[in-house]
């Protein structure tokens, strides 16, 4: 229930912001800007609200695989891009545009949303980070390329597959049945 909350105030925002873009805004640098500005704010909201959801539903476990997989996404992103040093589109100085870092990101948080809380609420935390994706491509500076993005979607997803596990609220039950002469004690254990 949390986890859907936290996804509705992303996705109530995202729109809002998309609304008032094309209402406000309308001459195309304008749209790009605010496309480029729409992908920054999502690429910290999703691994916010992955991180505060195991918070919320004080999931211990949750919470050290979420650090492991963020921690994981976001060094592995920098190793690649100062390993690489691929430039950037449209010959912008600046370099290190393999992988896409907004988008690793974005899909660390949206992947572990899935993988830990199932596709209930990992389908529409990967529609935002599709939208990250899009936003690096379409920005207004073209930061990146199909390749970039592409390496940050397997960064982000990757990491999270690596190190979390599914969210099993009760691993064990306990049943008790009395009846005149006789007594039964049942453990059921999920692993």
């Amino acid at each position: 229930m949390i986890i859907k909350r936290l996804i509705t105030l992303v996705f109530l925002g995202f729109f809002t912001g998309i609304c008032w873009a094309q209402d406000v805004l309308a001459a195309d640098d304008k749209r790009e800007i605010v496309i480029e500005d729409i992908g920054d704010v999502l690429q910290i909201a999703l691994p916010g609200s992955a991180g505060l959801s195991t918070l919320f539903m004080r999931d211990k476990e949750g919470f050290w695989q979420f650090l492991k997989s963020y921690g994981g996404t976001v060094g592995l992103t920098y190793i690649l891009k100062y390993s690489f040093n691929k430039p950037r589109p449209e010959s912008a100085a600046d370099g290190h545009a393999f992988p896409s870092g907004h988008t690793s990101s974005a899909f660390s948080g949206a992947s572990f949303i899935q993988r830990r809380y199932g596709w209930k609420y990992g389908v529409p935390a990967y529609a935002l980070a599709v939208f990250v994706a899009y936003s690096r491509l379409e920005g207004e500076n073209d930061r990146h390329d199909v390749w970039d993005v592409l390496g940050g979607m397997l960064v982000g997803i990757g990491n999270t597959y690596i190190f979390t596990t599914p969210y099993q609220k009760d691993h064990y039950e306990f049943s008790f049945y009395g009846g005149k002469d006789s007594y039964l004690l049942g453990l059921k254990y999920r692993f």
